[in-house]
């Protein structure tokens, strides 16, 4: 593994804990020698990873849609940026330049890209572990809804055990290492229900 796709918010959230969980992802990257891909923006909890990251000496690669751009909100700082189409482009060049998926507390996007990358996951179109890094509970919710899910049979037990929660960054870390990819289903025939 070389680089960790961190999907987070553009804002920095009411907690001060997921500014700290920010920090301590952003180092433990470094630390690890992984390389950081994320949206390209230089504010929130994007902006502060980003910041982390290549003030510990690491490489950030950011990956932004052409009308973001356009509007001011690539940070000026990374490594390389690239500037894609839409935010389509976006998600799926993210997906193929890393290596591993981590959603640090954020909003709407941020719960849309790593869902997006976990439901791609089970299709075999990403082989990239897919992690919410659950700080202070805030993703026990979602958590939740996954085991609901499960449990009324709309994902199997296989497959919810190939997503994590976890707000431990060595937990977080051993799933990566140790982590195989869904078994992708086959269909025999089209049944009507």
């Amino acid at each position: 593994m070389k680089r960790v796709a961190v999907y987070c918010g553009a804002a920095l959230g009411n907690d001060q804990a997921y500014q700290q969980a920010t920090i301590n992802l952003g180092l433990y990257l470094v630390k690890h020698d992984l390389e950081l891909v994320y949206g390209g923006g230089g504010v929130g909890l994007m902006g502060l990873l980003a910041n982390e990251v290549l003030n510990a000496g690491g490489r950030v690669h950011g990956v932004m849609p052409k009308e973001l751009v356009d509007r001011g909100a690539a940070f000026n700082k990374l490594t390389d940026l690239k500037v894609v189409e839409n935010m389509s482009i976006r998600k799926a060049t993210m997906l193929a330049i890393s290596d591993a998926c981590i959603a640090l507390p954020g909003g709407p996007g941020t719960l849309e890209e790593i869902i997006e990358a976990f439901s791609w996951a089970r299709l075999g179109n990403n082989p990239n572990p897919c992690v919410f890094y659950n700080v202070n509970s805030y993703y026990n919710s979602l958590k939740n809804m996954f085991d609901e899910m499960t449990n009324k049979q709309f994902l199997t037990a296989q497959d919810r055990e190939k997503l994590l929660f976890s707000d431990s960054l060595d937990t977080i870390f051993n799933f990566i290492a140790n982590y195989t990819p869904p078994k992708v289903r086959t269909y025999s025939s089209s049944k009507e229900v």
